[in-house]
């Protein structure tokens, strides 16, 4: 424990006072470069020191550095001045000698090489005297290249001390570690750097090729003659322009013995052709779009090319003499393209304006195809004949489509015609004298054009009344099952017989609506109609039918139809 020297207290916290007339508070430097090197200063008052001793000694060396101060402002003029000095690890910071060589790596058990050469570059720093070697990365060489030997002083080859950069210089060897590093060339810097320390610098050497490398190289292409062909302008000339033609593919020489209809497509900004097959609905055949893929099409093969395997191998570009151009599709001929026989019987309209003004020579105009050829590929689809199960439109759903669909009906239709029925008297015409005495009411609903028969009941006929006919759509006769014609508001004339499903009805009567509705539509309706039912209800062509709004919406039936069967058609 050290003892406070002044006021003979232990120095520990709370037992030392602090000198009020100290007015310096900083930290006295105890060390100072000469010649680059650090050294101590002259003593100073420290702790443990008399006070009195280190007085003396400071004004001591006060006194000394005053002397010397005005022994230098005393002596003449004619000094030198003093250049500062500048430490050597502040002078060569970040100063670099890089060097450019490389390495012969052996390879072994390899058929195609014996050594491989590899370029490294060596970095000398200056400021420690240590060396990198780094090699640059090639891509796709296989190799783990880059930081070879990290940074360090690199001894000689008998071990005894590092290198220096003055045994650093061009076409010279450099054995690291067991690797022998040939110097081939440097930088500006460095050249500079080893000239101003008296060193020659030899000439540079070029650096060898690697015959890996060189056997991986890609041979250089040879062309037979310059072209003057731009390739650009036609990219952006004639980019998205395609000249359609329309073609039949003669298949006849297959078992089958057919023509299909395809699309032959030239694209003009590369020369390229394809060509599609037009599929038609259902017609068994897988639906592959591309008969033919995109390529440029040869038209002329070299002499002696002409041997070639082509069912094995393609054709080279080298082997191509001429290729198909748009002059070389004329319509109404015949062309074999890639063994198929397709000839040419139209074109579209882009592909005519073009033709006109490149070549105005080439005709572009229609042929017309025999009708046995073009019913060959372009038949319609046979309905098959009705086999009088539901309804026409409900069967023909099956021939349409796989998974049969409800029939479309027409809506704007049944709303406008929604509850409105024209409702009539008939009587059964037969021979039969028991049919006598017989009547029905037939209405017709307009949203459907449906009829319905319901047979008025007669008291001690023996015969059940109620529905006859539920509502259902009734073809005239005289039509064939697959293109029936269906009864309509215009054949409902008053004395006309109706015939259903072999029944025959005479229309006797029918009440004031039908009139009325037949009247708003009478640019459709026959005059004849309209005159008998005039004549039947009493009514003049002036003037009117008399009914309220509430029977015209609900076909009225006054007078007619009795008020037990009036909106009613009880079950059977």
């Amino acid at each position: 424990m050290s003892i406070n020297a002044r006021h003979g207290l232990p120095f520990l916290p709370g037992n030392s006072f602090r000198d009020m007339t100290k007015s310096a508070f900083h930290r006295t430097q105890t060390l100072a470069y000469n010649n680059g090197f650090a050294l101590p200063r002259p003593p100073t008052h420290g702790i443990g020191q008399d006070p009195l001793k280190s007085e003396e000694l400071v004004y001591n060396y006060t006194n000394e550095l005053s002397s010397e101060t005005l022994a230098l402002l005393t002596e003449p003029s004619s000094r030198a001045p003093v250049v500062p000095f500048i430490p050597a690890h502040v002078a060569l910071d970040k100063k670099v000698l890089r060097f450019h060589g490389y390495f012969q790596q052996r390879v072994l058990h390899s058929p195609d090489e014996e050594y491989r050469v590899r370029p490294v570059v060596l970095f000398y720093y200056l400021e420690d005297d240590s060396m990198c070697v780094m090699e640059p990365l090639v891509e796709n060489s296989g190799l783990s290249q880059g930081k070879l030997i990290k940074r360090q002083q690199l001894p000689r080859k008998d071990r005894s001390v590092p290198y220096h950069w003055k045994d650093l210089n061009l076409a010279l060897d450099l054995e690291v570690y067991g690797v022998l590093y040939r110097i081939t060339n440097c930088d500006s810097f460095t050249r500079e750097f080893l000239e101003s320390e008296g060193i020659l610098v030899n000439d540079p050497e070029p650096m060898p090729v690697d015959p890996y490398t060189s056997h991986r190289a890609p041979p250089q292409r040879s062309y037979v003659s310059p072209s003057n062909f731009d390739h650009q302008k036609q990219f952006l000339t004639m980019d998205r322009k395609v000249l359609r033609f329309f073609a039949l593919w003669d298949d006849k020489d297959t078992i089958y013995k057919e023509t299909r209809p395809v699309n032959i497509q030239y694209y003009l900004v590369d020369d390229t052709v394809e060509i599609r097959e037009v599929h038609q609905a259902n017609s068994g055949r897988d639906p592959f779009p591309v008969l033919m893929r995109r390529q440029r099409l040869p038209k002329t093969i070299r002499e002696d090319s002409e041997p070639f395997p082509r069912c094995v191998l393609e054709v080279s570009p080298q082997e191509v003499q001429e290729y198909y151009s748009p002059r070389d599709f004329r319509v109404g001929e015949t062309m074999r393209l890639m063994g198929r026989t397709l000839r040419l019987y139209d074109c579209d309209s882009f592909t005519r304006s073009y033709f006109q003004s490149n070549h105005p020579e080439v005709e572009t105009k229609r042929v017309e195809l025999p009708r046995a050829e073009e019913a060959a590929w372009d038949t319609e689809r046979e309905v098959p004949p009705y086999n009088g199960f539901g309804s026409l439109e409900d069967s023909l759903q099956n021939c349409l489509h796989l998974i049969p669909q409800p029939p479309k009906k027409d809506l704007i239709k049944m709303l406008e015609n929604d509850h409105k029925v024209l409702r009539y008297i008939a009587r059964l015409d037969s021979n039969n004298p028991h049919y006598e005495g017989r009547h029905f009411i037939l209405s017709y609903f307009l949203a459907s054009n449906m009829i319905s028969i319901f047979e008025k009941p007669t008291r001690n006929s023996g015969i059940m009344a109620g529905k006859f006919l539920e509502k259902t759509r009734v073809p005239k006769p005289g039509f064939e099952a697959d293109k029936p014609l269906f009864y309509s508001p215009a054949d409902l004339a008053i004395g006309a017989t109706i015939v259903v499903f072999g029944h025959r009805f005479v229309l006797t009567d029918a009440d004031h609506y039908v009139l009325k509705y037949l009247e708003s539509e009478a640019d459709q309706i026959p005059s004849q109609t309209l005159e008998s039912l005039r004549n039947r209800l009493g009514v003049h062509p002036d003037q009117g039918t008399g009914t309220n709004p509430t029977e015209e919406q609900h076909g009225g039936d006054q007078g007619v139809v009795e008020p037990s069967s009036q909106g009613q058609e009880p079950a059977a």
